[in-house]
């Protein structure tokens, strides 16, 4: 018997708020960490359900997507409070998911999301009852013309955007003096693997929010590791795409030559479903005309047992550190070395990439950024149809910063990132100077980086402990993908240390830690391909507990839904098919 035989009488209201600031759980049936049980068929935790579980059982009529909803947000309303990971959810959310579940009735699919809740960095933008903020109460009812394209394409899957994350404000791009996960808005993020842990960012809500279940993924954005570091440190699988690959249209940006848009998972395979709905070509972002394949590969296709066999990869050991506590993690990396060979492939260690020490010639990067920032911001101020802050540039935002310093915590959290990029670069991406700092960086990360390397040596691809993999990568704008690798140990030989501001935990028994595959422009479903094997090879994420987690499973909304049903009072049909229900229904 088939529970959405009875799911069609479930009233369908708005969730009547729209900011999230921590709360009170919805009912539930029961307080178990458990899964549910359905014709006996047990259904993985909310924790580790992978995006194909969810689809499983939306098709089979288990459970639906209004059932998705409900569990994510009384998810959310469970830990939101201590962990502040979700700023919004989206008013529509309920009613959205319930014509999908109409149309599933009826034998439509809208896509491979169908149905399936999705989170956003609050630096995305919705064309909806939702806010696009960037953490930041000078965006406050600031409109945009219509859905980012990684939003529309999103929706063209069928996802339902769920809801808004927090982020470092301004995607970390304001201040020198703040922390990783704070913003204005949503106030400051937390990780779920020790009190108080740094969530890193940029994309710290994201992270957050993907590690414990409070949606099916998330989508984050990157400019310099604010995808692979939170994701990473949340324990979770990340891709930081191609720039170009992912539209970066109606985003807020930072520089357009590194920003990009991509999936933070719990599984290679559930990013992978995200990159393929999200990529692709767009006149609205003139860097996705670089993509080279007629039509985007299938990255979820990639995710094979395998194929690591026969590949090439290379270990650049003058980008890792030893000092306290990274020789945990460094030891970590040469037991996942043995795991790769095992696995029949190659690998070329003790490689050198002499761009490292170019990088550390010049500051090219901060006035790569600054320039970019300086002209792409009032880009995206001017694609505003509502601008109630009257920003137009990088000056009148400082401005205005520093006239509402009791909404933007002036200056206990400083501009200065902002004022450098006016006093120390002072010139945009059009400069005759841009153009020689963003050589360098490309002729240290590309020939004399990863791309020399790669064609030097003949490799599929490189591999390095997470905590070093961004920062070239992000200087040649190519692909990135972090998979969990362990935790740093909990029997107290590591000392807690604590952030210089937020008075977060930096290091700490317990917290995870991920291995990074690298690749040239476009090699996305060659890393998928290669995370993948050695996920499935490890099988790292489940074996680190978190601290703190949600208690409202799939099985308790349901069993609750299926209640309501019958203490209605309604007979009939409906009655009849909760009677045979209750013995196919078991929650544990």
């Amino acid at each position: 018997m088939l529970v959405s035989q009875i799911c069609k009488a479930l009233a369908v209201t708005s969730t009547g708020f729209l900011w999230v600031q921590g709360g009170h759980a919805l009912p539930a049936s029961s307080a178990h960490n458990g899964g549910t049980t359905i014709n006996g068929q047990e259904f993985p935790s909310l924790l580790n359900a992978e995006i194909h579980d969810l689809i499983e059982g939306l098709d089979a009529g288990l459970f639906t997507s209004v059932d998705l909803i409900n569990a994510y947000i009384a998810r959310i309303n469970e830990v939101n409070s201590t962990l502040r990971a979700v700023t919004q959810i989206n008013p529509d959310a309920l009613s959205i998911a319930a014509d999908l579940d109409a149309a599933r009735a009826a034998g439509t699919n809208h896509g491979p999301l169908h149905g399936i809740p999705i989170l956003l960095k609050d630096n995305i933008a919705t064309f909806d009852k939702m806010e696009n903020t960037a953490g930041s109460y000078a965006l406050l009812g600031a409109k945009v013309p219509e859905d980012s394209t990684v939003v529309a394409k999103l929706r063209q899957a069928g996802a339902v955007i769920l809801g808004k994350t927090n982020l470092s404000q301004w995607a970390m791009f304001r201040s020198f003096n703040t922390s990783n996960g704070w913003s204005s808005i949503g106030g400051q993020t937390e990780g779920a693997y020790f009190p108080k842990q740094d969530p890193s960012g940029s994309s710290s809500g994201s992270g957050v929010a993907s590690s414990i279940g409070l949606a099916a993924a998330s989508l984050g954005t990157e400019t310099h590791g604010s995808i692979l570091s939170p994701a990473h440190l949340n324990n979770l699988v990340g891709i930081k795409p191609t720039v170009g690959l992912t539209s970066r249209y109606l985003v807020v940006p930072i520089s357009e030559r590194q920003d990009t848009i991509g999936p933070m998972a719990r599984t290679v395979k559930d990013a992978a479903y995200l990159l393929s709905a999200i990529s692709g070509k767009d006149s609205k972002d003139n860097y996705t005309s670089s993509i080279p394949f007629p039509s985007i590969p299938d990255y979820v296709s990639a995710c094979q047992l395998g194929s690591l066999s026969g590949k090439r990869i290379g270990v650049p050991r003058n980008l890792i550190q030893t000092p306290p506590p990274f020789q945990y993690i460094t030891r970590a990396f040469t037991s996942a070395l043995d795991v790769l060979r095992q696995a029949n492939a190659t690998i070329i260690d003790n490689l050198y990439l002499p761009g490292q020490d170019l990088m550390n010639l010049g500051p090219y990067q901060m006035h790569v950024l600054n320039a970019e920032f300086i002209s792409d911001l009032p880009k995206y101020f001017a694609s505003l149809t509502h601008n109630p802050a009257n920003l137009s540039d990088l000056q009148s935002l400082i401005d205005w910063t520093k006239s509402h310093d009791h909404l933007e915590h002036y200056p206990e959290r400083d501009v200065a990132r902002w004022e450098a990029a006016l006093s120390f670069t002072g010139h945009g991406n059009d400069s005759p100077y841009f153009w020689g700092n963003y050589s360098a960086q490309i002729y240290a990360a590309g020939p004399q980086g990863i791309l020399g390397a790669m064609k030097n040596h003949s490799l599929d691809a490189l591999v390095l402990p997470t905590f070093w993999s961004p920062t070239m990568p992000a200087l040649l704008g190519t692909p990135v993908v972090t998979v969990p690798l362990g935790k740093l140990p909990t029997d107290g030989s590591v000392v807690e240390e604590r952030d210089d501001f937020g008075q977060l935990v930096r290091w700490a028994g317990n917290l995870p830690f991920g291995i990074s595959f690298i690749g040239e422009g476009f090699s996305e479903e060659k890393l998928i391909g290669l995370a993948y094997d050695f996920e499935q090879r490890t099988k790292v994420r489940e074996t680190v507990e978190v601290y703190i987690k949600p208690k409202t499973e799939l099985g308790d909304v349901v069993a609750e839904r299926l209640r309501k049903e019958a203490a209605s009072g309604v007979k009939g049909d409906r009655y009849r098919v909760w009677e045979r229900v209750k013995s196919a229904v078991a929650v544990f």
